[in-house]
C-alpha cells in the first residue's frame, strides 16, 4: 500500500504552477503560444489519482482547476476546476481498480486526461457561446499538441514523484515489529 505525501505534492503542484504562467509562456515560441495550453498541475493531479486516490485527486483536481481558471484563463470560472476534478476522480477510480501503478499506465492516464480535459472545456465554452471554433480545427490545433506536451511532462516527472511524494509502508510495519 502506498500513501502520498499530500503536502509536498500541494507545493509540487504550485511550483508546477508557476512554471506554467511565468516561465514556460516565454519558452514557447509565438507561433505556437496558441496551440500550447500547458496544464502541468493537471499532470500533478492525473499523479494523486494515480497513487493517493479518487476522493483526493477531486478535491486537488478542484483546487488546482479554480487556480487555473482564476489565473489564466479568465473567459469563465468553473470550467477547468470542473474539468480537473471530473477526470482526477475518474482517473483514481481507474487506478484503484488495477493492482499495478505502471510508467505506461501512467502515461496512456495522463495523456488521454489532457485529451478529454482540453475537449471538456472546449464543449463548455461551446456550449455557452464563448467560442466560434470547430471541433476539427480544435483537435489538430490544440488539443494533440498539448496532450504531447503534458505526456512529456509526465515522463519527466514520473520518477520525481515516485521518490518524493511516495512512501511504502513496509518500513513503518518493520519498524513496529
Amino acid at each position: 500500500m502506498m500513501t502520498m505525501r499530500m503536502n509536498r505534492t500541494i507545493v509540487a503542484a504550485l511550483v508546477l504552477l508557476l512554471l506554467q504562467t511565468a516561465v514556460i509562456p516565454w519558452a514557447i515560441p509565438s507561433a505556437w503560444s496558441d496551440r500550447l495550453l500547458p496544464h502541468l498541475p493537471f499532470v500533478m493531479t492525473m499523479f494523486v489519482a494515480a497513487f493517493a486516490g479518487r476522493h483526493r485527486a477531486f478535491l486537488f483536481g478542484l483546487g488546482f482547476g479554480l487556480l487555473e481558471d482564476t489565473l489564466s484563463y479568465g473567459h469563465m470560472i468553473g470550467a477547468y476546476a470542473f474539468g480537473m476534478a471530473l477526470l482526477g476522480y475518474l482517473v483514481g477510480l481507474l487506478a484503484e481498480q488495477r493492482t499495478t501503478r505502471t510508467l505506461a499506465f501512467t502515461l496512456l492516464m495522463i495523456g488521454l486526461g489532457s485529451g478529454l480535459l482540453d475537449l471538456l472545456v472546449y464543449f463548455v465554452y461551446k456550449l455557452f457561446l464563448l467560442t466560434h471554433l470547430s471541433v476539427a480545427y480544435v483537435v489538430y490545433w490544440q488539443v494533440v499538441p498539448t496532450l504531447l506536451l503534458q505526456t512529456f511532462a509526465g515522463l519527466a516527472l514520473y520518477l520525481p514523484v515516485r521518490r518524493w511524494f511516495i512512501k511504502t509502508a513496509a518500513p513503518k510495519e518493520e519498524a513496529a515489529a
